[in-house]
């Protein structure tokens, strides 16, 4: 007869974890607690500790046992309470429907990528030839494929460069042109883009001089011919991208500063490759580049369409003097940003432009759908393009109209559904959903009207 006795929390090896077994007269249920090893064992388990890691799952197994162990919950309910406790996902961020009406969203994300370039970014999770010549064996350029997808999109441009976004861009251009010389700016065009960061701020940590010409409404062409000297560095001109000043105006056109001999740096802000009818006052780079900017810088996030990068197109010599400057280095993307940038440039019509451009009679067949089968209104609404890209200009859309306290159960709810609280309602605007997941919104708001 065996002397070996178990301690006192341990667990038979016999006995399988979740299935439900009673314990003998006078039997301490902690003897019942599955022991780790037989938890890591079990299929879910185990696959839920290859995508999170071994020891995010044995915490979650050593909280369901210390559980068990102060009677909170039965022994045989370990397992469960574990796979209950991990997350469903292997990143905290959580993917949300857009109904805001808001295409270009910041704070959910900006741009939401295409499906090609999910595809490439998945493709480039890898080993990636992103700077290999697998003919030679030898060094590459560095994202050799994005780069000529940007000039094929934009044949004005001679070189093109990608950096990790459009605030990096315009750092690199005013530092590789004008560090330690001055950088002319509109007073009208002193902006501040989120977060409270501002041009002269971000102009002054380059080791440039910031000279502003003409007044915050109205700067001509000879303000800045007055300000033009041996010290100049460069031009540069912004688009007030998150803000309109209207009435008694004025400014001057990248083809007239291109005529006064310092070289331009054009920040079209919102990343427009080309010329959009429907956003008439947005700057494009393909215009500027061809009134003479020797420089352009825009983001890749916002209605380009892409991941986060900040883009530069401008004169072969001006994009080689940017590329070869040491904080360059520091500012360059990595593959994965690359593919995903290569795959919008050259795929097809991205989900911003499709979402900007969606068709007015689709959009409220659809939301009349919805509200039919919620019993609830439609109310005629405006959506906006988002982002910092064409402020003022309102999108018409429709919405389906909820109470106001939905907006909170929506948003808490799994996925969480991003809606518009207005003026005491909950709208719900469909343009930057995909249509396939209107049930996933139906069943949404369903739950959220009976809470």
């Amino acid at each position: 007869m065996s002397t070996e006795r178990p301690g006192p929390l341990a667990a038979s090896d016999s006995r399988v974890p979740g299935q439900h077994q009673h314990p003998a007269p006078g039997e301490d249920p902690r003897r019942r607690i599955p022991r780790t090893d037989a938890l890591l064992a079990l299929p879910d388990l185990a696959a839920a500790a290859a995508l999170h890691g071994e020891r995010l799952v044995k915490h979650a197994i050593s909280t369901a046992q210390e559980r068990a162990r102060r009677g909170e919950i039965a022994p045989d309910d370990v397992a469960a309470h574990a796979r209950a406790a991990l997350p469903g996902r292997a990143t905290t961020l959580r993917p949300v429907v857009n109904a805001t009406g808001v295409v270009v969203h910041t704070n959910i994300g900006r741009a939401p990528l295409s499906d090609a370039a999910v595809e490439a970014l998945v493709a480039a999770a890898g080993y990636v030839d992103v700077e290999y010549d697998t003919v030679t064996g030898a060094r590459a350029r560095r994202g050799r494929g994005t780069l000529a997808a940007l000039l094929e999109a934009v044949p004005e441009a001679g070189g093109a460069l990608v950096v990790n976004n459009g605030a990096a861009a315009l750092v690199l251009a005013t530092t590789a042109l004008a560090a330690g010389r001055e950088v002319l700016v509109s007073r009208g065009e002193m902006v501040e883009i989120g977060d409270g960061f501002r041009l002269p701020e971000l102009i002054a940590s380059t080791g440039a001089r910031l000279r502003e010409v003409g007044t915050t409404n109205r700067t001509s062409l000879r303000d800045y011919a007055d300000a033009v000297g041996p010290d100049t560095g460069c031009i540069l001109k912004v688009h007030p991208s998150n803000f309109r000043v209207e009435g008694f105006t004025s400014s001057v056109p990248v083809r007239d500063l291109a005529s006064l001999g310092a070289p331009v740096v054009m920040d079209i802000g919102s990343g427009l490759l080309h010329r959009d009818p429907l956003l008439p006052d947005e700057p494009d780079a393909t215009t500027a580049l061809r009134d003479g900017a020797a420089v352009v810088t825009a983001s890749g996030d916002k209605l380009l369409g892409g991941p986060q990068a900040g883009v530069v197109l401008g004169q072969s010599e001006t994009v080689e003097r940017l590329r070869r400057h040491p904080l360059a280095r520091a500012l360059r993307v990595d593959k994965l940003t690359l593919a995903a940038l290569e795959a919008t440039v050259r795929g097809p019509r991205s989900p911003v432009t499709a979402y900007v451009h969606a068709d007015l009679r689709e959009l409220r067949s659809r939301t009349e759908r919805l509200a039919t089968l919620l019993g609830r209104e439609v109310v005629e609404t405006t959506g906006a393009v988002g982002g910092g890209g064409a402020p003022g200009l309102a999108l018409p859309s429709y919405a389906v109209e909820l109470p106001e306290r939905c907006a909170l159960t929506l948003r808490t709810g799994e996925p969480p559904v991003i809606a518009r609280v207005e003026r005491g309602r909950c709208l719900l605007d469909l343009r930057c959903v995909p249509v396939a997941d209107d049930p996933r919104v139906e069943a949404a708001v369903r739950a959220a009207l009976s809470g």
